[in-house]
């Protein structure tokens, strides 16, 4: 009988204490990923503003790419997308309250950084059907030379598409063909 209760109880010890941390642990992750929380932080604020003007939330097929979708890795890597996630909002709380909060934020040093760092794979997580677009040949022949570059002519697609998103704009301009004025990072 012994052999049989000390195994159940420590299997029940391990559930009433399991359940609990891992639901607090995905209520954590839900909560902590959304725009409206990162914009929480004062000095991510201008960027989500910036977000809420661009294409990644007005466009005609009603989907919106939240922060996620582009600074972390996809969420079925679940090793990396945890870690990512925990290292950026851990190097974010540091640098606020070592920085200075937004004083000691440089937004445009940032932006470049980030840029650097942007990998192809991140847009190709929505954009998978880039290279049959039957309206634009040329854009079709870009696509395809970034995604099968020959030797020593990679890109990247931040490299052409890089006033997208986080441009600071007073208003969401509905299938305007002009090019977008950036008023300051």
């Amino acid at each position: 009988m012994k052999k049989i209760l000390v195994p159940l109880a420590f299997t029940i010890l391990g559930i009433v204490i399991a359940f609990p941390l891992l639901s607090m642990a995905y209520y954590t992750m839900v909560r902590t990923s959304t725009p409206q929380f990162c914009a929480s932080c004062h000095e991510i604020r201008p960027a989500y503003e910036a977000w809420k003007t661009s294409t990644h939330v007005n466009n005609p097929q009603g989907v919106v790419a939240d922060c996620m979708d582009c600074h972390l890795p996809a969420p079925q890597d679940t090793f990396d997308f945890f870690y990512a996630k925990g290292f950026h909002g851990i190097k974010d709380v540091v640098k606020h309250f070592t920085l200075g909060g937004t004083e000691g934020y440089d937004r445009a040093e940032n932006r470049e950084r980030v840029y650097a760092t942007m990998k192809n794979d991140q847009c190709l997580k929505c954009h998978r059907n880039i290279l049959y677009l039957p309206q634009s040949r040329g854009a079709m022949l870009a696509h395809r030379a970034t995604l099968y570059p020959m030797p020593g002519y990679e890109k990247r697609c931040v490299d052409c598409h890089r006033m997208l998103v986080h441009v600071d704009r007073s208003q969401y301009r509905y299938k305007d063909k002009e090019p977008y004025q950036a008023t300051g990072l």
